[in-house]
């Protein structure tokens, strides 16, 4: 039997589509590189200005990406009237702190996730842009792939039913000197790679009722694994792992009343999808795997939002983000994980 399902087309426009606007980046690192590159390749965003802990890291930077002004703290780039938005690609613990300076310095703000360490930290930033009018995203690229905004219009359309279950996976192995390993840093699997599977779960099914966690700890006293199940509303439920101990299949279950979407590893990037029906039928997905230049898209629909005069997203609102670190929070509490944020 043949499938009667067509998967929708992916409705994000093409990064070149959204008007330019001038960026900063603060935090020239791994993941800014990626992001710079990607950003530059496939729109027509400028980057203006990037900020380093040392001057010399940030005129490395710049000449690398013809990047015209270079400083040596966050407050000579948010001072600078050439910026329009600012990306933030520090460690963790620094998030909240330069996000503050930008959103008061009258910047647009995109943070890369976690957007805080806690949730209090995301409320902070979330009122303190709603003072200042000025937009603030979390750069959860997962969020802004067209293949999941036609996972998105699957779920919409009754594909699969009424969405039921969850199940993620998302582990990589990591050297004892990474600065995942780092206490001081946030570190530990549950903010690097447990924020996807926990922001694909509260996203499909909500706000959870009760969190369940078990963990392990690394030798450098981070969180090394956890398994989390969530009960949402309806007693729909949720089963989550990440690990920085060992590479796994990274795969995704979106499992409705219908059928189910299985999402190929690693799930939260680009990549193939699924989607059967409860007669094993099967339709399937197809986009290239894992490509860096994906992390434009995020850019460039926070360009496009701020030209329609919004300030959140309405793929990723700040609600979200929220919601992602209440129950980071939760599962934080039951494994008694620490960090410098209180």
């Amino acid at each position: 039997m043949k499938f009667h399902y067509t998967l929708p087309e992916a409705r994000t426009p093409v990064g070149s589509a959204a008007p330019a606007l001038r960026w900063g980046v603060i935090g020239p690192g791994w993941v800014a590189e990626r992001f710079v590159a990607a950003v530059q390749k496939n729109t027509r965003q400028i980057f203006q200005a990037v900020a380093g802990s040392s001057l010399d890291k940030a005129e490395s930077f710049g000449r690398r990406f013809a990047i015209p002004s270079a400083y040596g703290s966050v407050e000579e780039l948010v001072a600078d009237s050439q910026v329009d938005v600012v990306y933030i690609s520090t460690p963790h613990p620094t998030h909240y702190a330069c996000a503050l300076k930008a959103i008061r310095a009258g910047k647009h703000v995109l943070v890369e996730k976690p957007l805080a360490i806690n949730a209090e930290q995301v409320r902070g930033l979330q009122e303190a842009a709603r003072e200042h009018r000025v937009f603030l995203m979390e750069a959860m690229w997962t969020a802004f792939l067209p293949k999941f905004d036609v996972i998105r219009q699957v779920i919409e359309q009754g594909a699969i039913g009424e969405v039921r279950t969850i199940i993620a996976d998302h582990g990589e192995f990591f050297e004892q000197d990474h600065r995942i390993m780092r206490p001081e840093l946030a570190g530990g699997t549950l903010m690097d790679l447990g924020s996807y599977p926990v922001a694909l779960a509260t996203k499909l099914l909500g706000k959870p009722e009760q969190v369940l966690a078990s963990g392990q700890t690394a030798p450098t006293g981070v969180n090394g694994q956890a398994s989390i199940v969530l009960r949402h509303s309806g007693g729909n439920q949720s089963s989550l792992h990440t690990t920085l101990f060992s590479h796994t299949p990274g795969t995704a279950v979106i499992a409705g009343s219908e059928g189910y979407i299985f999402i190929d590893g690693m799930f939260y990037a680009p990549g193939n999808f699924h989607v059967y029906n409860n007669d094993k039928q099967k339709i399937t997905y197809e986009q290239p795997k894992y490509s860096y230049d994906s992390l434009h898209y995020q850019a460039a629909h926070l360009a496009t939002c701020v030209a329609d005069g919004l300030l959140e997203s309405p793929i990723r609102p700040i609600a979200d983000s929220l919601l992602t670190m209440e129950t980071l929070d939760q599962v934080r509490r039951e494994l008694g994980i620490v960090f410098n944020d209180l």
